[in-house]
């Protein structure tokens, strides 16, 4: 197919999006705002001492969360694996790591665990974001057709009017016009294309609400020598309500850790973004605690703050009417959500690859608009949708933390006994019920798919039945301090935030 696709923005949208459509034999143009790499696009040393520079001194204004903790869900990894498997490779040459399925079982998964074909499909990918898109960046700007353009600043679209409008290229900061057959919006949650659009009588139709909390992230790096904790003891993963932890490992001995502050929790996330009350925070919870002991790791960086996360879904057809030809919006600049569960870049990839299929199925404009987002309404909205369910039960939970306890209705009870002691235990327990469980959290499935099939909830309801004092061993031991006991012991006052939601509460 001969058409110039322009792509703006060069991050993980962009890439994906170069990814998807080289192959397809179009043009395809990345426009990207911030500079280079220190290394160059093109050259340069991607050994140790790269990826280390990529990682402190690349200027990556665009990409806030550039410095987070990153990882592919199965889903990327087998994108990458089935369609580019030389990045792959190269991805692993740089360091990056394979997080299996069997690295995650418990004891009790292991005494009834037979391998399956199926369980190489249920890798996690994870690095360093900044080696992550160094190494593809430099992958994709080998692809036949792709040219990578930085340091350029895209200022407007160029549309024709029609009924619809169509996109028809951009015009950059210097004057200068690109034409383009299709216009590709890669350039992230605080992309000015919709505005644009809405400039020119263009309306998107869109919904969005606040994730509710904020992200705190501190890299780190294993000592010569050093070698990571145990798996199967205490978790390195977890949600206390008044937070959520969790450790990344990464490339070439390094890995993050992220907390998960609820912003109703203002004392906890002013205090958190210092880095001795952060390592305070991570030595109260002992699965994070062995990874940051000082004889095992060393800090590398200071702690970065993301917030203002929303969940947004945008329609470029509703009604089936398209609103405009010849635009589309791939990754965060389409659905946005919380990055609790690392959606972002699977997002990202999934969007990238659907907008493929959309291009390839018709050539008629109007109906590749409806088929892309007739893609995304299957494929990304019971996603998108269970993260937002799961955002405003956490804003629940957080704001009841704060307030004086109350009973529960039996109704409640009833339901957070068949989340603690029959689902969660079983998925525990079995390594049938994990496989499954795990296919809809890497998206492979419905998120809720296996919870729908008759044998899976017989199962559930067996663990249920047996009780807690049968299934005892399948619990998480209660390491984590409470709310208060956590705040306390790092210096932080327990009982401001609980005097301000009471008094609004009253």
């Amino acid at each position: 197919m001969n058409e110039r696709v322009v792509v703006i923005g060069a991050g993980m949208a962009g890439l994906w999006t170069a990814l998807a459509l080289a192959p397809t034999g179009r043009e395809v143009v990345l426009l990207e705002r911030d500079p280079p790499p220190p290394q160059g696009d093109f050259g340069g040393d991607l050994g140790g001492d790269g990826l280390d520079a990529a990682f402190h001194d690349w200027s990556r204004r665009g990409v806030g969360q550039l410095r987070h903790s990153h990882a592919f869900l199965a889903r990327l990894r087998l994108l990458i694996r089935d369609q580019h498997p030389e990045l792959l490779a190269e991805l692993m040459a740089a360091g990056c790591r394979e997080l299996r399925f069997e690295d995650g079982l418990t004891d009790l998964h292991r005494a009834r665990f037979t391998p399956q074909p199926a369980d190489a499909d249920l890798s996690i990918l994870t690095s360093r974001r900044t080696t992550l898109e160094l190494v593809m960046r430099r992958y994709v700007t080998r692809l036949a057709g792709v040219s990578l353009r930085t340091g350029v600043f895209v200022r407007d679209l160029t549309i024709a009017a029609g009924q619809p409008p169509r996109v028809t290229g951009v015009t950059l900061e210097d004057g200068e016009a690109i034409p383009a057959d299709l216009v590709v919006d890669a350039s992230g949650h605080t992309s000015q294309t919709i505005d644009q659009l809405a400039a020119a009588g263009v309306a998107i139709a869109e919904t969005s609400e606040p994730s509710g909390v904020i992200y705190f992230t501190r890299h780190y790096r294993m000592r010569p020598g050093a070698e990571e904790p145990p798996r199967g003891q205490a978790s390195a993963t977890g949600d206390l309500g008044y937070l959520k932890f969790g450790v990344f490992p990464g490339d070439n001995g390094c890995f993050s850790v992220t907390l998960c502050v609820p912003e109703v929790e203002e004392e906890m996330r002013k205090a958190v973004v210092a880095p001795e009350t952060f390592d305070a925070v991570c030595a109260q919870l002992p699965g994070v605690a062995a990874w940051i002991e000082p004889a095992r790791a060393e800090p590398v960086s200071r702690v970065f703050g993301m917030g203002k996360l929303e969940s947004r879904w945008r329609d470029l057809a509703p009604g089936g009417q398209p609103a405009v030809l010849g635009f589309f919006p791939v990754g965060d600049s389409l659905v946005r959500s919380n990055p609790l569960y690392g959606r972002g870049c699977s997002f990202a990839g999934v969007s990238a690859y659907l907008l493929r299929g959309a291009l390839e199925a018709s050539a008629d404009p109007a109906e590749r608009v409806r088929l892309y987002q007739r893609a995304t309404e299957s494929e990304l909205r019971p996603y998108y949708d269970a993260m937002r369910r799961a955002d405003q039960s956490a804003i629940r939970r957080a704001r009841r933390a704060l307030l004086p306890p109350r009973k529960p209705s039996l109704r409640a009870r009833i339901l957070q006994s068949f989340v603690e002691d029959a689902v969660t235990v079983a998925v525990r327990s079995d390594p049938d019920l994990l496989r499954a469980s795990l296919r809809g959290f890497h998206m492979l499935e419905d998120p809720q798919a296996w919870l729908r099939r008759p044998d899976a909830l017989i199962r559930i309801l067996g663990y249920w039945a047996r009780g807690k004092r049968a299934n005892a061993a399948a619990y998480r031991p209660k390491l984590e301090p409470e709310r208060r006991e956590m705040l306390t012991a790092v210096g932080v006052s327990p009982d401001a935030d609980e005097a301000r939601v009471r008094a609004a509460a009253a």
